[in-house]
């Protein structure tokens, strides 16, 4: 009984101990909060709106608006945005691509076309932009199917 418990004890405590991600862990990471406002405007600044649609904004005339290239942001959704995700989708576009686009629409041999901005964008606008891109999604819970019940117990639900 001694050395169950001591073992168990030790198993806890290595299992514990070897989450630690190391030097490449995100713990930690902390960015400030943004504006929505300010980033909206960066939004406009770096002609987003020339491969992206989002509700309440139209491409300037002399944006080059691409109709039939063209992913849309913001809306409803029943997964979260997260800050993280949307920020990773800004500074490293080719992590993750857009569901619902052909492939050959908006990446070239595993490689995103969206235009890197990460040697032009400061961090005050990457952190404005991702907060006003956040702004634009609304979390919809799934509806839940009304399936009626099947109890053993009459009268018991």
């Amino acid at each position: 009984m001694k050395y169950s418990t001591l073992s168990i004890f030790a198993f806890v405590a290595v299992g514990l101990f070897s989450c630690d991600l190391g030097p490449e862990s995100p713990k930690g990471f902390s960015l400030p909060e943004g504006n929505s406002e300010e980033g909206k405007v960066v939004f406009v600044k770096y002609q987003c709106l020339a491969c992206h649609s989002i509700d309440g904004l139209e491409p300037l005339s002399e944006q080059n608006d691409n109709p039939e290239f063209s992913v849309y942001l913001g809306g409803t959704t029943t997964k979260v945005k997260t800050y993280a995700d949307l920020l990773t989708s800004v500074i490293n576009p080719s992590h993750k691509f857009a569901r619902g686009y052909k492939l050959n629409s908006i990446q070239t041999d595993g490689v995103s076309k969206m235009t890197v901005y990460n040697d032009v964008m400061t961090v005050t606008e990457l952190v404005n932009l991702v907060t006003f891109l956040q702004s634009n999604y609304e979390l919809t819970p799934f509806r839940r199917s009304d399936y009626p019940y099947y109890g053993y117990n009459e009268g018991v639900k």
